[in-house]
């Protein structure tokens, strides 16, 4: 194991400045960064609104009554299913890269955390800063291989790997966050001078993907467990989202569907 993972790069940063305080705003200012986007986003599309009259369209709809318990054994199935293990993904490839990006990126924040609040900051245990940059480097994995090979725009429309629109604000953000953290601790281990460029990367990656919540889909990540939820207490009680029911018939595709593999979402 390369020995720059086992050391907190925040300490000498702090060291640097003189002390941890400015380290401990700085992710203070993200979270709330954070927290202004996401109320912001609420706002605007409303979307806590939609669920509520959704779900309050959904019981007036409702062919059958679903009690508490039931209730909650759907929640917990959804969670587990849905959430913890992205099973709405269809293809093990997708719903892998997904995993790599997601708990990675929890490990990244988390640690991140850690370091910078534990004082002293000097005596951060070793696997937290293990983990700082395992978790990095799984959002690097996962990231990387959804960017260059599983967009549905680049997989399913022939588009090129580097078109960029605004909607990839969030992944670029954060791939290069994790990037630019790596690369800023392996050349500040080393003695590195380039190592203060990659500081300052990653420190304006760190504000665009959280000063950018509002224009990303940072929010998204927020609102799609209880859609999830929604949608399976919607089919348990029969509303279905004002949807008809499942045809009870063979599907049939054609031989067209055989022409080409599966690619399209």
């Amino acid at each position: 194991m390369p020995s720059f993972v086992s050391i907190n790069p925040f300490v000498e940063l702090s060291d640097m400045l003189g002390s941890v305080v400015p380290l401990q705003g700085f992710l203070i200012v993200m979270a709330l960064l954070t927290a202004g986007g996401v109320i912001l986003d609420i706002m605007h599309k409303k979307n806590v609104k939609y669920f509520f009259d959704n779900a309050k369209k959904a019981k007036e709809k409702s062919t059958r009554h679903v009690g508490a318990g039931e209730k909650a054994g759907i929640i917990v199935k959804t969670v587990a299913h849905d959430v913890l293990t992205s099973g709405e993904f269809c293809g093990w490839k997708r719903r892998v890269a997904h995993l790599l990006g997601m708990y990675g990126t929890i490990i990244f924040w988390v640690t991140s955390a850690i370091m910078v609040f534990k004082t002293p900051i000097s005596e951060t245990p070793v696997m937290v800063s293990q983990l700082w940059h395992l978790g990095a480097a799984m959002t690097c994995l996962g990231a990387y291989w959804f960017w260059f090979f599983l967009r549905v725009d680049v997989a399913a429309e022939g588009h090129k790997w580097y078109r960029v629109v605004f909607t990839d604000l969030f992944v670029l953000a954060l791939v290069l966050t994790s990037t630019f953290g790596l690369a800023w601790s392996y050349l500040q281990a080393e003695g590195s001078a380039w190592n203060y460029l990659f500081l300052v990367l990653f420190a304006l990656s760190n504000i665009v993907l959280f000063g950018g919540v509002y224009w990303s889909k940072f929010a998204h990540m927020f609102y799609k467990p209880g859609a999830a939820i929604q949608k399976h207490l919607a089919e348990a009680d029969g509303s279905r989202d004002s949807l008809p029911e499942p045809a009870d018939a063979p599907e049939q595709f054609g031989l067209g569907i055989k022409r080409e593999a599966p690619k399209h979402y």
